[in-house]
């Protein structure tokens, strides 16, 4: 592909790209509604570089929103869901997209954000495989339960970012059922001797005198 073939490409990106931003900014100013989403995943794509030419294609620096890369003009990239899946990508990540001369796109994690997990119930809602983790439904890649062969009912571990809200989260692990019956077994057992400790009865760890 020639040299100025990519130019008149990149040159039609950019002006629908600003078109569309513009466009949003319209929107907002009428109805007064924002996505806080969309607008998070902006702001820290936007602290990044953005795009620039590479000799070998275009290169795009942006954010992993949960499902999708943006840059910071809010353009979308689709990430393959096997890759994002088996990186453990999570929503926040920063990532570089390389688009080659034959229209190839090479993904890469550029700057992973700070993270944490916490263990869940998988869930499927509205056809959308979710976790209900500390009061919330979080989202998860399809790609993520079939490569973990989770199933709905299932305990599983997810990523999260470390600090402030997130939409998605990406399954770090299935805990075996064996384990999580177990530790039902322990948490009801437990409950029940502090029930009967409140209720006056002596517990196995006390003597009578």
């Amino acid at each position: 592909m020639s040299d100025d073939r990519l130019i008149q490409i990149q040159e039609l990106i950019d002006s629908a790209t600003s078109s569309l931003k513009t466009a949003n900014a319209m929107l907002r100013d009428i109805t007064g509604i924002s996505d806080p989403d969309r607008e998070r995943i902006m702001t820290r794509a936007e602290r990044m570089t953005g795009s620039s030419s590479a000799v070998s294609g275009k290169v795009v620096e942006g954010v992993f929103d949960g499902q999708n890369m943006m840059d910071g003009d809010g353009q979308t990239y689709p990430v393959p869901a096997n890759y994002a899946s088996k990186s453990k990508l999570a929503e926040g990540d920063g990532m570089k997209l390389t688009i080659t001369d034959e229209g190839k796109f090479i993904y890469k994690q550029i700057a992973p954000i700070e993270r944490r997990t916490t263990v869940g119930l998988l869930i499927q809602e509205d056809g959308q495989y979710k976790v209900l983790a500390e009061g919330k439904a979080y989202r998860v890649l399809l790609a993520s339960v079939t490569f973990y062969r989770a199933e709905v009912g299932d305990q599983v571990t997810i990523i999260l970012p470390k600090d402030g809200e997130a939409k998605w989260g990406a399954i770090e692990a299935v805990i075996p059922k064996q384990m999580a019956e177990a530790a039902a077994k322990e948490k009801i057992g437990s409950m029940r001797r502090s029930k009967k400790s409140d209720d006056g009865e002596l517990s196995p760890s006390v003597e009578e005198e």
